[in-house]
């Protein structure tokens, strides 16, 4: 299988957006926007999100730039990774730095052990040293996952589970 990571682009088609179909919006707190859109406002969402990837400082108050990636499996898009450039104090305590879903059918099978190792390269491309983790207590899955790519636990609280982790050279 050959693995790789490929950034959002304005001209990502109908095999991204089928992917994004399958991730379920608000799933153990990683917001999937484009779940149940039209194409045409895929379309939009993609010219979006593409100039926050190169916005510099804080827009509306509280968005971040923030750059996404599509993990690829043989040619194919099976998950979303969103890579904050920056955190706030509010998205200290709630959003972290990386948040990522795989399309169900292709959960465990090691692919998000992939791609959060691909994104903390990606991290550290964009001259971000240390990514925080904010992951739902139930979701041991991406506790184990964050760990295993060189995550220490920071703290947990009754609600999230705090990892922070170096980037990762190319």
């Amino acid at each position: 299988m050959l693995f790789s990571i490929k950034k959002l682009s304005v001209d990502d088609g109908i095999d991204v957006f089928n992917m994004l179909q399958q991730i379920p919006n608000g799933e153990n707190g990683f917001m999937n926007d484009v779940e149940g859109l039209s194409f045409d406002e895929y379309k939009n969402w993609l010219t979006e999100n593409d100039m926050c990837s190169r916005q510099v400082g804080i827009k509306d108050g509280w968005k971040v730039p923030q750059t996404i990636f599509w993990l690829m499996v043989d040619g194919n898009p099976i998950g979303m990774g969103k890579l904050r450039h920056f955190l706030t104090d509010r998205l200290l305590e709630e959003g972290g730095t990386i948040g990522y879903a795989i399309i169900p059918s292709e959960r465990s099978k090691g692919y998000g052990k992939v791609f959060v190792r691909e994104l903390l390269k990606e991290a550290q491309k964009l001259s971000i040293g240390k990514v925080l983790f904010t992951i739902s207590n139930h979701n041991i899955a991406s506790v184990k996952i964050a760990l295993a790519n060189g995550g220490v636990l920071e703290k947990t609280t009754d609600a999230k589970h705090y990892i922070w982790a170096e980037s990762l050279s190319a």
